[in-house]
């Protein structure tokens, strides 16, 4: 994971000397919205009317944050309107690149070779980590977002689209709340797990992650979803995480109090929300597994591979009957 710093790339890892230890996430700095008629929205400038054929993402398929966004774009049926491509599962000194990767390809909007391409197109001087996802605006050619949080929103409120709405005004107090406590302990808390390099700084990371994942699971006894009856962002904020953590999270980040599948509530929902119509095609174990231990030396110098854990995504959950459809 490297940065650019005036628009010179570097291959450069986190600081965690500078943080006693602690992985710190920065900020994206792309906040701009897409909205129905290009008026600004809650952040960055106007100017970005929702139009089908205009935007494209550039996702990885590895990615968590990335993998939200896909899922939106499925669910709302968005695959003619927003275009996609697909970097390689592996990212080296160069940071994210477009390879020949099974289910990797081309950019055909910009001709990158390299993600960081991109964003010097947008900005020939910009400054910061080039991360995925990124929504790019053709007509304008430039950076939309790269705020995985609000891409979602947009894809579900902006364009239309024939899905579930996935953040209903009468639930959005509860999803936001939920959101912060999920993205702080478990999305994120899985990397601060992972990449801390003190013992008390991994405990602490560790101890908290566990702890929510004991309370989801406690909450997900009592509703088929997370926010009770409809399918929401939230679900498909914390699937991301749960789906990729007993192949990666347990082992290569050392998540290993328990796994998911020894959760009773978990396990199901996971399996529930994989067996969604058009959630399971954006699930790639390859590109996930790959991406994590080969591009991670410090915590996997080999970059061996491991072959399981084998899990069954498509065993019945039973929460439909449980709960009611």
């Amino acid at each position: 994971m490297g940065l650019l710093v005036d628009g010179v790339w570097h291959d450069q890892w986190y600081d965690t000397k500078e943080t006693g230890g602690r992985f710190v996430r920065k900020d994206a700095v792309y906040r701009n919205w897409v909205t129905p008629d290009g008026a600004p929205g809650p952040s960055g400038e106007g100017g970005f009317p929702a139009e089908s054929g205009r935007y494209h993402l550039y996702v990885s398929l590895a990615c968590p944050w990335a993998h939200r966004t896909l899922i939106v774009r499925a669910l709302k049926g968005l695959d003619e309107a927003i275009s996609v491509s697909v970097v390689d599962p592996l990212m080296g000194a160069e940071g994210w690149v477009f390879g020949d990767s099974p289910g990797a390809g081309p950019d055909h909007v910009n001709g990158a070779t390299r993600l960081y391409e991109v964003y010097l197109r947008a900005d020939p001087h910009y400054t910061g980590r080039v991360t995925v996802p990124v929504l790019w605006d053709k007509v304008r050619n430039t950076i939309v977002s790269n705020e995985s949080a609000e891409i979602i929103r947009m894809l579900n409120g902006a364009f239309g689209g024939t899905g579930p709405d996935l953040y209903p005004a009468d639930l959005a107090p509860g999803i936001d709340a939920l959101n912060a406590r999920v993205y702080d302990r478990v999305n994120n808390g899985v990397y601060k797990a992972g990449f801390a390099t003190k013992q008390e700084v991994y405990e602490e990371a560790v101890t908290a992650l566990f702890e929510e994942l004991d309370a989801l699971d406690a909450r997900l006894d009592r509703s088929r979803y997370l926010m009770g009856a409809p399918l929401t962002e939230a679900d498909i904020r914390l699937f991301t995480t749960l789906v990729r953590f007993d192949p990666v999270y347990v082992g290569h980040f050392k998540c290993n109090l328990r796994r998911i599948a020894d959760y009773p509530n978990l396990a199901p929902y996971m399996r529930d929300l994989y067996q969604t119509p058009g959630i399971a095609p954006t699930v790639n174990l390859t590109h996930i597994k790959r991406h994590y231990y080969e591009s991670h030396p410090t915590i996997n110098p080999t970059g061996i591979v491991p072959v399981g854990p084998v899990v069954d995504y498509e065993a019945p959950h039973g929460r439909g009957e449980r709960f009611g459809r």
